[in-house]
């Protein structure tokens, strides 16, 4: 019997469309929300790749979500352990830890789910839910942990 090789995940089509204009929008400065682009070196190429995705900052302290698994930018930064961050006009060196499974659920539960729950008009829930596919976050902490990696970034100098 073969063995079954686990491609990457794969984003809903929406993000598909969205990430390029993203991309382009981040890098020409333009703020969107919490977005912020991330480069990272890749594992088998070495080439530098870089992705808009939703940069957490809360009390200080920030954070990377794979909301849609094992994607190549997940399995990159988890090579690499470090990246750089753009967001408007900065850009930053950062080291990168992922968190572990415990860990990502203590985030999803006591950082995450109440930062998403105070956004005005339920928008958070309407996000993570129906646009991203990731109520499992605000539903089932533990599960969500199972199956979305978290980084948390810390300035290469700290």
């Amino acid at each position: 019997m073969p063995t079954q090789v686990e491609s990457p995940a794969r984003a809903p089509r929406l993000v598909g469309f969205f990430s390029p204009l993203a991309q382009r929008l981040l890098g020409a400065g333009i703020p969107l929300g919490p977005n912020a682009l991330i480069t990272i070196r890749g594992r088998k190429s070495g080439i530098d790749r870089t992705n808009p995705v939703a940069l957490v900052e809360i009390e200080g302290k920030r954070w990377v979500i794979g909301t849609f698994g094992e994607t190549n930018w997940v399995r990159n930064l988890r090579t690499a352990g470090e990246a750089a961050v753009t967001a408007g006009k900065r850009r930053e060196e950062v080291k990168a830890r992922e968190l572990s499974q415990g860990e990502a659920t203590a985030f999803f539960r006591d950082v995450l789910a109440p930062y998403v729950r105070r956004i005005p008009l339920g928008l958070g829930r309407v996000l993570l839910g129906s646009v991203l596919g990731a109520k499992d976050i605000l539903e089932d902490p533990a599960v969500a942990a199972e199956r979305r990696p978290v980084f948390e970034l810390h300035g290469s100098a700290g």
